[in-house]
């Protein structure tokens, strides 16, 4: 067996939605550094291309593409360009996402409100990957990486709208693998507590002590933990897995409340 072949993306072209910062910023660096082409793409552009200049200083090639997952246009409008510019696609890696955790309650919101994080997070991994399939096909070789939640798994009050959708990202996962088999795989990672910006704006001293009295690893995750999951996903090495949520969370469960 050859090992370093197993993890070897070059001649693979990424698109890493959501890539400007934090996990999604991670993963571009993770799969650039492994040989592929990286099309970051980021609701801002200015932090899309920080992180394509990052990739280019250590001799990878990028592309920083401005980009609402909200937007059908701006989804075409990414597969095209990555196509044209780069040659093709190979990996997709659902990243952006968004929802009010711990601050959904249903006494609180609207339907409107309810809905956002399914359009935000499941519908637009879907239309990704319906638009992205043809170009694996032909390539033969795909892997779509959907990014879930400890939420798809956890209870806990005032986040039904996120952690339903992020439950919906496991079973819309395991499906579509079989859709889209053989040539592509399709598999989800489900963060637990990750340092990012967004949990930043929820986390206090009290809050991460009882996360980690219930974590075995006894600290809290980082980017690039998880952007090991979505490289594993990513590369040849995971060649027979497909329809699987991969939890990283330390061994543990970590919740806001």
């Amino acid at each position: 067996m050859n090992l370093p072949s197993q993890f070897d993306l070059n001649g693979k072209v990424a698109i890493v939605t959501g890539g400007g910062n934090g996990i999604g910023r991670a993963s571009a660096l993770m799969l650039a550094a492994y040989g592929a082409a990286v099309v970051i793409a980021d609701l801002k552009l200015a932090a899309a291309e920080k992180v394509a200049s990052e990739i280019a200083t250590h001799g990878g090639s990028a592309l920083a593409m401005e980009c609402n997952v909200l937007r059908d246009e701006d989804l075409v409008r990414l597969v095209e360009r990555a196509v044209a510019e780069l040659g093709g696609i190979h990996i997709l890696v659902n990243n952006a996402g968004g929802g009010g955790a711990g601050r959904e309650s249903p006494f609180e919101i609207t339907l409107e409100q309810f809905e956002r994080p399914f359009r935000i997070n499941v519908f637009s991994a879907w239309r990704l990957a319906q638009l992205c399939a043809p170009h694996m096909k032909k390539a033969g070789y795909g892997s779509i990486i959907n990014m879930s939640s400890m939420s798809s798994i956890n209870k806990s009050p005032a986040i039904s709208a996120y952690a339903a959708s992020k439950a919906a990202i496991n079973h819309m996962t395991a499906n579509l693998a079989h859709d889209y088999g053989p040539e592509i795989r399709v598999n989800a990672v489900g963060p637990g507590a990750v340092r990012t910006d967004a949990l930043a704006t929820v986390l206090t001293p009290e809050i991460e002590a009882r996360m980690l009295s219930h974590t075995p690893i006894k600290r809290l995750g980082e980017p690039d933990d998880i952007a090991g999951a979505v490289l594993y996903f990513a590369a040849p090495v995971s060649r027979w897995v497909s329809g699987q949520t991969l939890f990283v969370n330390g061994g543990g469960v970590q919740t806001l409340d």
